[in-house]
């Protein structure tokens, strides 16, 4: 072969493959930890080209990490986070990732064997700054699929299409993403005033700068999320709690799918409270309500025409769960944040008076 490619002119190996950095921020979670780190042993890509860094939260736990990895028989280290929380984590593990592509992940998050050479293909293949996957939940128990099956449906989710798309193409944000590692260096690290949004609020702060987000089906991640009602209500409200902070540092990022869920639990708020003393209110009240009842039901039955019917007495509960505690979530958030909104929307008029 080198006899081969000296008569042909070509004298030199090829590059080498670029290292992929794997930040995974984790709480005392070592049984969903191992099960993230045997699906990353697992990849097809080299693993002298992957180094996997686990930012523990639990400084109890960093030495039992770092075995994990060892017994993965993955490079890379396990990080103290000591603020403990997410965007600390990503932070810390970014500080100390040599790759080149960053990805980010969860200790819930599986990925398909061929992950890693995948999100370096899309980088390479679209120019994009950052790339991902539709994140897949697997059907685990019968509340368990209809939760996932309420997770990847446009009525539970709008337009998010990590969750649910079947086609390429340009998304306004990706879970679990492929970066650049010069995304951080033109628009910064993740914001560690945000919990539960940070990597939204990176990829919104992304997109204003002109940067392109790309899914592609081909990547393959799981999430194993809650399996319960109250775990599902529990993990909405944490999304639409600190929402209404990203919603003000980057109004044109909005879609209706933040929107949305508030107006719906607004409405019946001001329903319910007036209704004794208002006709008014009532009429409110009962509109909104028969409306949503009704756009559950339609929406439940035809998901679970494409799932399995066994699925619908609980799918309307699903989709209660998501929708009102993500906007429960989002009005309590404009309350705490009150002050911080309205200094930005002060900011915001000042600048626009120029």
């Amino acid at each position: 072969m080198t006899v081969l490619r000296t008569l042909i002119g070509v004298t030199s190996e090829p590059p080498p493959r670029p290292l992929v950095s794997v930040l995974i921020p984790v709480r005392d979670e070592p049984d969903a930890l191992a099960r993230c780190l045997r699906s990353l042993a697992a990849q097809t890509y080299p693993h002298d080209r992957i180094e996997v860094l686990v930012a523990e939260g639990d400084a109890g736990r960093v030495e039992q990490d770092a075995a994990l990895l060892r017994d993965a028989g993955l490079p890379g280290k396990a990080l103290a986070n000591p603020r403990r929380t997410t965007p600390c984590g990503l932070n810390v593990a970014l500080d100390a990732a040599r790759g080149e592509v960053i990805v980010l992940l969860g200790a819930r998050a599986e990925v398909g064997p061929r992950f890693i050479e995948e999100n370096v293909a899309a980088l390479e293949r679209t120019g994009a700054d950052v790339v991902g996957g539709p994140v897949r939940m697997p059907a685990e128990g019968l509340l368990g699929r209809a939760v996932a099956a309420a997770m990847s449906s446009p009525f539970g989710v709008g337009d998010a299409r990590y969750r649910y798309a079947e086609s390429e193409g340009p998304v306004d944000t990706v879970n679990y993403g492929a970066y650049r590692r010069s995304v951080f260096e033109r628009i910064g690290r993740f914001d560690e005033s945000l919990l539960n949004v940070e990597d939204d609020e990176l990829n919104y702060r992304l997109r204003e700068a002109g940067g392109t987000l790309w899914l592609s089906p081909r990547i393959e991640v799981r999430y194993h999320g809650r399996r319960t009602l109250a775990g599902l209500a529990r993990q909405y409200l944490r999304y639409g709690y600190p929402k209404v902070r990203v919603a003000v540092r980057h109004p044109g990022q909005l879609r209706a799918r933040h929107l949305a869920p508030s107006a719906l639990v607004a409405a019946l708020g001001v329903g319910l409270f007036g209704a004794p003393w208002s006709r008014a209110a009532r009429a409110l009240l009962a509109g909104t309500a028969g409306a949503y009842a009704l756009a559950n039901l339609a929406a439940s039955v035809r998901q679970a025409s494409r799932q399995g019917w066994d699925l619908l007495p609980l799918l309307p509960a699903a989709y209660a769960a998501m929708h009102v505690c993500y906007g429960a979530g989002f009005l309590a958030g404009c309350v705490r944040f009150a002050p911080e909104v309205a200094a930005q929307l002060r900011r915001r008029r000042e600048a626009a008076r120029g």
